[in-house]
């Protein structure tokens, strides 16, 4: 008999949110997972219309308390096997909070919540159930991050010297937020509803969790400075944190969204005493090995061979985790699907009875969602004291 396909309940998602749609495409992707349930909005009438004019039949719920509370009335088969919050940032905790207390895996978009002492409490009430959580940091779901990370790890390029992590955009160059909230500019600079940091926060963790993810290195001490161009703006829109790592190497955790001309130019460049890799998500198919001596070494999706003579005895996972053909350029949509793909499977496993494992090589999991807030803590003490090295507490 086959396994039925996943049941999936959104919090958050309606009124046109944009992150919804790249996660309804994923999840549906593979014929595994489906999305059956949704509390879409905060205003209850809101939220059960936008469930009746859902492209395809859902069962809305006037609030995430009620679609959470609902499931122990319905048969297992109908029940949510996990939900997915894609809220502004202020409304992860509660539901995070409450989905785990009902015993229901949670995979909530980053960052996980607004601070750290909200984030230790997730962690704690998750890891004390054993239950599947993941943080939707997008870009590890690429190809290219897992190879990077296989790369380096090996120690192809020798040991790690130096990390070039950053994330520019350009979209709030100018002060946005006042003319209708375009992209959630809105709540995204309120520190009621985004947190004490609006770019670290945003963007600044999606580049410190490329460099922890690819390097498998912890950012131990910052010295960070947020700077804030447009005047009146209450957060940062420009954030920059000199990093020491846990095996005695540096890095920069770079992130801008003044920097006119940029789209989503997220990069990392990693430096180890025997070569450099770099990688750009805009050309997110493509891997840049430099070795002195030789011509640059261009690795593409589904180019890498098993006995490439310089890579060595590539995994299996990252020779078959291609569902379309190489010229067939992957992005964006199937870096998320990798992502509910690989929850997937943990799910189904810790359904089984087998114990979930927090310490994740696919996507990232609540332990480095709290990782992301413990660092914005450390930065935004570090840019008080104008710029003194802070620690990050790494537990």
């Amino acid at each position: 008999m086959s396994k039925r396909p996943l049941n999936v309940g959104l919090v958050g998602g309606g009124c046109g949110a944009f992150i919804a749609q790249p996660h309804q495409k994923a999840i549906f992707s593979d014929g595994t997972r489906r999305v059956v349930a949704a509390a879409l909005h905060p205003n209850p009438e809101v939220a059960m219309k936008e469930a009746e004019n859902w492209p395809y039949p859902i069962k809305g719920y006037p609030s995430y308390d009620e679609m959470i509370a609902d499931q122990k009335n319905l048969p297992e088969d109908q029940r949510l096997d996990y939900i997915l919050i894609v809220t502004p940032n202020f409304v992860h905790f509660d539901p995070a909070m409450k989905a785990i207390e009902a015993g229901i895996p949670v995979m909530c978009e980053k960052p996980l919540t607004v601070s750290l002492e909200q984030a230790d409490q997730i962690v704690a009430a998750a890891t004390a159930k054993g239950l599947p959580f993941a943080v939707a940091h997008t870009y590890l779901g690429h190809w290219a991050s897992w190879f990077s990370r296989y790369v380096v790890t090996s120690g192809l390029l020798g040991e790690v010297r130096w990390v070039d992590a950053s994330y520019i955009q350009g979209w709030l160059a100018k002060q946005i937020e006042k003319q209708g909230g375009e992209g959630g500019a809105d709540w995204r600079t309120d520190p009621k509803r985004s947190g004490g940091s609006l770019c670290g926060g945003d963007i600044g963790t999606h580049a410190l969790m490329q460099l922890r993810f690819v390097t498998n290195l912890d950012v131990t001490r910052v010295s960070a400075h947020l700077e804030t161009f447009v005047k009146s703006r209450l957060l940062d829109d420009h954030f920059t944190a000199y990093c020491e790592l846990s095996n005695g190497g540096k890095a920069m955790v770079r992130a801008s969204q003044i920097c006119i001309g940029h789209k989503n130019d997220l990069a990392i460049e990693v430096a180890g005493t025997k070569g450099t890799l770099v990688w750009r998500q805009e050309e997110p198919e493509k891997v840049t090995i430099m070795l002195p001596g030789q011509p640059d070494r261009v690795y593409w999706r589904g180019d890498v061979q098993a006995n490439d003579g310089f890579l060595g005895d590539v995994p299996e996972y990252i020779l078959t985790a291609h569902r379309i053909p190489s010229g067939h350029p992957e992005g964006f949509h199937d870096a998320y699907a990798r992502l509910h793909r690989e929850f997937e499977k943990d799910i189904r496993a810790w359904k089984e009875g087998k114990k979930f494992s927090y310490d994740h090589d696919r996507y990232a999991t609540v332990l480095d969602g709290r990782m992301g807030l413990a660092f914005i803590d450390a930065a935004l003490k570090s840019n008080k004291a104008d710029g003194a090295w802070e620690p990050v507490k790494l537990k």
